[in-house]
């Protein structure tokens, strides 16, 4: 599976997809002109991946802002997540915010209580 390995913009996140290094990070600004244009290929990698998993996915989230519509494209891929978590492979999100940004943390837990997937926070 090959792997995605964006460098963000001002207004586009890093995002690093890599099944083989188990390396699985969304980091930066996300508030792109086009959010569903910029998450598809992102989303069509989760989905083959879930189809064929590592044993553990540890997927972080370094996020300094991500306006409204990215938050359905994150949902999107937590709720694959948490698919695959309920079907026994280990999944945890690790969610790092910035020390105070209280907004990013509750956007955390928000969706934390969605899905059926364990999260643990950090500042950076």
């Amino acid at each position: 599976m090959e792997a995605i390995n964006l460098k963000g913009t001002y207004d586009t996140p890093d995002v690093v997809l890599n099944a083989e290094e188990g390396v699985f990070e969304i980091s930066g600004r996300s508030y792109p002109e086009d959010t569903a244009e910029f998450y598809i290929p992102i989303l069509e990698w989760i989905n083959n991946y879930v189809a064929q998993p590592n044993t553990e996915t540890k997927f972080t989230f370094r996020l300094d802002y991500f306006n409204s519509s990215s938050y359905k494209p994150f949902l999107d891929i937590l709720v694959k997540l948490g698919k695959l978590n309920s079907n026994g492979h280990a999944v945890t999100i690790q969610w790092y915010y910035k020390d105070g940004d209280w907004d990013i943390k509750e956007a955390g837990e928000e969706f934390s209580e969605i899905v059926d997937v364990p999260f643990t926070y950090e500042t950076f």
